[in-house]
């Protein structure tokens, strides 16, 4: 779903829009928008913005609406603006490709700054854009530990405690009657925790894509799927195919 088609008004959520969760014992909340909020450390997590997407298709010869960065990058300003976070940890594919923050738009670059201000960030190196960013307000590391939680890229294989990744998109089905209803989602069992990418134009991996056997137990496995008005939390047992 287009993050901007959740609300005519990106800060228009209510109280209890978001739901309160926790992983490996650290409270955290997910937001509607796709970000998730870590209140005791004052941190912001976002994964797989991917910005730049359809300029490094236009350098393939693809075309894509050129709208992508722009998009993700007012989402995220709104987020950051509910929150004020005092770390902002962004979970790689940050960039779509490996050049993408060297040709980033001066105008996109400056709103990023403008993001930054006041507060540390921490780009989360992944496997779009290994090298780190260029010329943009933080640092860049292969995984980050702090307040607790390891935060990567890409989910170590197996169940694994303290763990804050994305890489894999995930999205869950909601069956109602005879209509379903797929949606991104934060996936957690409680010990780990999957982000839902960020970035507009990208898609989902449903959560029972064999890419995520092994990494959660599915007694306690909870999607809390992004919807229109607020975040729907439903166990996986209750998941549509």
């Amino acid at each position: 779903m287009h993050r901007l088609a959740l609300s005519r008004d990106l800060n228009a959520f209510g109280p209890g829009a978001g739901a309160e969760t926790s992983v490996n014992g650290v409270a955290a909340v997910c937001d509607p928008l796709g970000a998730l909020y870590l209140p005791d450390a004052g941190t912001l997590v976002v994964s797989d913005l991917h910005l730049e997407k359809s300029a490094a298709y236009a350098r393939r010869g693809m075309l894509l609406p050129p709208y992508d960065t722009l998009a993700t990058l007012t989402v995220l300003e709104a987020v950051i603006a509910r929150y004020d976070p005092k770390l902002v940890i962004s979970l790689g594919d940050n960039f779509h490709d490996r050049v993408g923050s060297r040709h980033l738009p001066e105008t996109f670059r400056s709103r990023i700054v403008a993001m930054a201000a006041g507060r540390e960030w921490v780009w989360i190196n992944g496997n779009h854009d290994p090298d780190g960013t260029v010329d943009l307000p933080g640092i860049s590391a292969d995984e980050l530990h702090h307040g607790g939680i390891v935060f990567r890229h890409e989910p170590l294989g197996g169940q694994q405690r303290g763990e804050i990744a994305g890489h894999l998109h995930p999205a869950a089905t909601v069956r109602r009657r005879e209509k379903s209803v797929r949606r991104p989602c934060f996936a957690t069992d409680g010990a780990r925790l999957i982000m839902p990418a960020f970035g507009v134009m990208s898609g989902g991996l449903d959560l029972r894509n064999r890419a995520m056997a092994g990494l959660f137990d599915h007694a306690t496995l909870v999607a809390h799927l992004l919807g229109r008005d607020r975040i729907y939390s439903v166990r996986f047992g209750n998941l549509g195919h």
